[in-house]
Formats: structure tokens, C-alpha cells, sequence
């Protein structure tokens, strides 16, 4: 059976490619999911995509993930740093997440340092922009046993 996978993306990356370029490049969440989409026809798998800008949606998401995709990466943005109740949502659902960033986390801010979720997701990928999206398809797969 063809595996599938949902990549989740949090608050603001709506804004891609125009929300501080400096930080995050000029990529637009458009162009990630276009070469995920072509990533995933490569792995022969299938993927979906989410974003919201609220937390409550996010868990949703997770929620609804569950029985329908073999694993999840998750851009959970700021909430990455704020919210106990994604982490327990990562938790409760038992699918494989990987935490995915576009900057690196480390080199920022000291508040940006600490992830509530790292503890509950299968690992971080952090601070290769854009190309972190299939490097996560490819840690996934991997990690499903699924790799190529």
C-alpha cells in the first residue's frame, strides 16, 4: 500500500517569500509544496498539506492524521516554542513526527532555543530553508522503512 504522509505548516508561513526574506528566504509556501508534491511522486508515496495560522486547527490536523497518513512533518512555527497542547496532540496521535524549521532555531533568539515538541517527534531538521522539506520526506521514509 502507497504510504502517505501530511506536511503541516503553523502561523505565518502563509507568508513565505515575503515575510523576512533575510531569515527565510524568498520561497513562498506555494513553491515548497510544489517540489514536495514532485518530491513525493519520486517516492512514490502521496502527500497532503495544511497550514493554519491557529493552534486549535493544528491539533485538528494531527487529530485527523491519524488512520489516514503514516507520518507527519511538522513546521509548527512559533507554537514550537509555546504549545504543550501540540506536543500532547504529537503524543496522542502515535504517528511519526518529524519537527521541521526553516532557520536554524539555535542560532536565533534565546526563546527560539527550546522546543516543547522535540521530546515527542522522531527528530528536528533545522536551518537549511527550504530544502529542509525533502530532506524530512526522505528522514520520514527512512524511518518507515520506506526509503530509496
Amino acid at each position: 500500500m502507497k504510504k502517505s504522509i501530511l506536511i503541516l505548516n503553523g502561523p505565518n508561513l502563509n507568508l513565505l517569500g515575503t515575510r523576512q526574506p533575510e531569515v527565510y528566504g524568498t520561497t513562498t509556501l506555494q513553491d515548497i509544496e510544489a517540489a514536495c508534491a514532485a518530491k513525493a511522486e519520486a517516492l512514490g508515496i502521496s502527500v497532503s498539506f495544511a497550514q493554519s495560522n491557529h493552534e486549535g486547527a493544528l491539533i485538528d490536523a494531527l487529530h485527523a492524521a491519524k488512520g489516514t497518513h503514516d507520518g507527519v512533518i511538522l513546521n509548527a512555527g512559533a507554537y514550537t516554542h509555546t504549545s504543550i497542547a501540540i506536543r500532547d496532540a504529537i503524543s496522542a496521535t502515535m504517528l511519526p513526527v518529524i519537527e521541521l524549521h526553516l532557520s536554524n532555531i539555535h542560532a536565533r533568539e534565546k526563546f527560539r532555543h527550546h522546543s516543547h515538541i522535540a521530546a515527542v517527534v522522531v527528530g528536528q531538521i533545522c536551518g537549511f530553508g527550504a530544502h529542509g522539506y525533502p530532506l524530512a520526506m526522505d528522514a520520514l521514509m527512512a524511518h518507515l522503512g520506506e526509503d530509496k
